[in-house]
């Protein structure tokens, strides 16, 4: 072995913009490129929101301007603005900030005093300005290092806030702002911060009634059991429901942090929800009878909440405060005072929510059969040797799980085929991309129960390949994508298997795990030059800078292209789009529409884009209005 010199050489400390700038995911998780909710450039908006957000809280300022335009995000409130003297310092001295005073912030988001440094640190330009009584201060930086310190100046502007960023292009590679997760982020805001304006590029997003609002918003009326519970005490707010889906759904909130990732909050809940049930029918349920099909929201405040992560996805405190009672039996005395009362007081919805469990009940048992022959096929079929080729991030225990961070890092790709698949897993990284290889075409499963997620060799392997049979807990991959070629029968494909995950684990595109990979139609090259080509708009572009003189090749499947190849297509450059559900889809509507029987109106749809189609290589002034069809597609394109 090489000898290696150990001096005072090699001891080196960073300043705060280095040591952020170096380990960038330490401060805002993943970086991305926003094709998902939670990459980091939408972190970065959340990291100045919240001190936004704990101005409303604090009384100062009733509405927040957020604006997204050519890559930058400006943010705007009307609290009392940071105090002129200290501009300079709160945006780039680490551990500096006023939430340090626990009298002024006692039930802030944020307060370790790192956000908004993170955020000047890890974008390209950075512009602070601070309005109080008359006086505006503002600074300017670059990569977090002060370019332009303004003096004191006077000011006509309204008292508050305005941050200015353009995230760094060396950081985020190829990044863009998607509306459709910024709105849904700051419709979370709306619903936590009752009466606060947020207005989005010109929208304003308001909510009067809170939970309530979200889970209104975010449900079909027509498809719950019974009407949505609300419930409001201090520093607790509840709304819950069931409805006809499979799974629980769970929208959870500490201090206006949406915990993603739940948390001990949220783990109280779910508990006393069974418990309370249980105690007022007098009937031990099991719990994931009573659970099932829930959809429910839950938001606390906490005194100097303690999160496992710096992006606040998961609370990790035990007590509600120091002096205060923990969170468990905080949440639970307050679930089984308020529910309990709640259904004695309305029989009807207690009597819809008993008719529910007890479907659930027979729906169980009714499957639990086989489920037990299917588990026995699923491992006679030795999945991990010949379904999947397994990441080595994974151990091949099951009982031995992979740890959160390294799960954020897996991908699996569901392929079509012996070639496809034989071409992306020569070309994986073999550390975190797993592949599933399907055999033909998937059964279209719309209208149909359970039950044939374990009568269906192919849907029962492939749940077991991503262990999500009790839900997304134990999923095993952070990214799972759909792999199919770009011809009809591989969109055939392609929507059947959303079709499969909408139908029976919608919280997997809820959460934002399930993506369509995007692969080029067209290699265009000549003796020293080689373009990809996306798109018929990006092969003529190709073909114009090499002067018409070039070879084109046109993919057909995954499987001509060589895995040399198909390593730049899935490395760090990938194209990936996420499958997008607004909140207020009809996920029934949506299924009955695309994957039930013929209609007229789907036969009209369909031709009228495909000659959408072929209007497009005329050029956009000869597109025609898409008619209208319910929503559900990769965020590009909703």
């Amino acid at each position: 072995m090489a000898k290696v010199n150990y001096t005072e050489d090699n001891i080196r400390s960073l300043d705060w913009k280095e040591h952020i700038r170096m380990r960038p995911g330490m401060y805002i998780g993943k970086l991305g490129d926003g094709s998902a909710a939670d990459d980091g450039i939408y972190i970065l908006i959340k990291e100045v929101l919240d001190n936004s957000i704990d101005e409303y809280v604090m009384g100062y300022g009733k509405e927040i301007e957020i604006e997204i335009k050519e890559g930058q995000a400006i943010i705007r409130d009307y609290g009392r603005g940071i105090p002129l003297g200290k501009v300079v310092d709160c945006v780039s001295r680490i551990n500096t900030g006023g939430k340090y005073d626990s009298k002024a912030f006692k039930k802030s988001v944020g307060l370790n005093g790192v956000g908004t440094k993170a955020v000047n640190a890890l974008s390209a330009y950075f512009k602070v300005e601070s309005f109080r009584d008359g006086k505006a201060k503002v600074a300017e930086f670059d990569q977090g290092e002060l370019i332009k310190d303004h003096k004191i100046g006077k000011s006509k502007e309204e008292n508050g806030t305005r941050v200015l960023f353009q995230p760094d292009k060396e950081i985020f590679r190829n990044y863009k702002f998607r509306s459709e997760y910024l709105e849904n982020q700051l419709w979370n805001y709306a619903y936590l911060n009752a009466g606060l304006k947020l207005k989005f590029n010109g929208k304003t997003l308001v909510s009067r009634k809170g939970l309530l609002d979200l889970l209104t918003r975010k449900t079909n009326a027509e498809h719950l059991r019974y009407p949505i519970i609300h419930l409001l005490g201090e520093d607790i707010e509840i709304a819950m429901s069931h409805g006809q889906q499979y799974g629980e759904q769970y929208h959870s909130f500490v201090n206006g942090q949406n915990t993603t990732q739940g948390g001990t909050h949220l783990s109280a809940f779910r508990e006393a929800v069974v418990e309370t049930v249980r105690n007022h029918f007098n009937k031990k349920y099991d719990s994931k009878d009573v659970r099932s099909s829930i959809i429910a929201a839950i938001s606390v405040r906490v005194e100097e909440p303690v999160f496992e992560s710096q992006t606040k996805t998961k609370l990790g405190s035990n007590d509600i405060g120091p002096d205060g009672p923990s969170i468990r039996s905080f949440i639970g005395d307050f679930v089984k005072r308020e529910l309990d009362n709640y259904l004695h007081q309305n029989p009807d919805t207690a009597k819809a929510l008993q008719k529910r469990i007890m479907q659930s009940e027979r729906e169980r048992k009714e499957i639990a059969g086989i489920k037990k022959l299917a588990n026995k096929r699923a491992k006679k079929a030795n999945l991990h040797n010949k379904k999947l080729r397994d990441c080595r991030l994974h151990f091949s225990d099951s009982s031995r799980s992979t740890n959160e961070e390294d799960r954020k890092q897996t991908t699996i790709f569901i392929t079509e085929g012996d070639s496809a698949s034989g071409s992306i897993t020569k070309a994986r990284d073999v550390q975190t991309q797993a592949v599933f290889s399907l055999r033909g075409k998937p059964l279209n499963c719309y209208g149909l129960t359970k039950k044939v997620v374990y009568q269906n060799e192919e849907f029962n392997l492939l749940q077991h390949a991503l262990n999500i049979e009790d839900g997304l807990d134990d999923l095993r991959y952070n990214r799972v994508v759909i792999s199919t070629d770009a011809d009809v029968d591989g969109m055939h494909i392609r929507l059947l298997l959303l079709t499969f995950f909408l139908q029976f684990f919608p919280d997997l595109v809820r959460e934002g795990h399930l993506y369509i990979l995007d692969t080029p139609l067209f290699r265009v090259r000549d003796k020293n030059n080689t373009y990809y080509c996306y798109s018929e708009k990006e092969k003529q572009a190709a073909i114009e800078k090499l002067r018409g003189k070039a070879e084109i090749t046109r993919f057909k499947g995954l499987g001509e292209i060589s895995p040399d190849e198909f390593k730049g297509f899935i490395g760090e450059d990938i194209r990936l789009e996420p499958v997008y559900l607004p909140e207020d889809s009809d996920l029934d509507e949506i299924l009955r529409y695309y994957m039930g029987k013929n209609t007229p109106k789907r036969q009209e749809f369909i031709i009228d884009n495909l000659r959408i189609e072929k209007n497009d290589f005329d050029g956009p002034e000869d597109e025609e209005k898409e008619p209208e069809a319910p929503a559900v597609e990769t965020a590009e394109a909703s």
